[in-house]
């Protein structure tokens, strides 16, 4: 799996986990602060499109997971 592969796969399951845990309607719920982090994510994302730094891109490469097309 290449690392831009990876890095979707990570940001959708923060995104769904942290969204289970901020939701008072999930079986799942702690607490709305949870929300917050799914917020980061996707700040994240966004900011990534524009200036190309990713620290999860960071982190896999350093893991040695090989860069390659989507």
């Amino acid at each position: 799996m290449t690392v831009e592969r990876l890095i979707r796969i990570i940001a959708g399951t923060f995104v769904l986990l942290s969204l289970a845990l901020g939701v008072e309607g999930s079986p799942l719920f702690i607490a709305k602060n949870f929300l917050w982090f799914t917020a980061f994510v996707g700040f994240n994302l966004f900011q990534s499109g524009f200036t190309r730094f990713c620290p999860m891109n960071n982190i896999l490469a350093k893991l040695g997971v090989k860069s390659g097309s989507c």
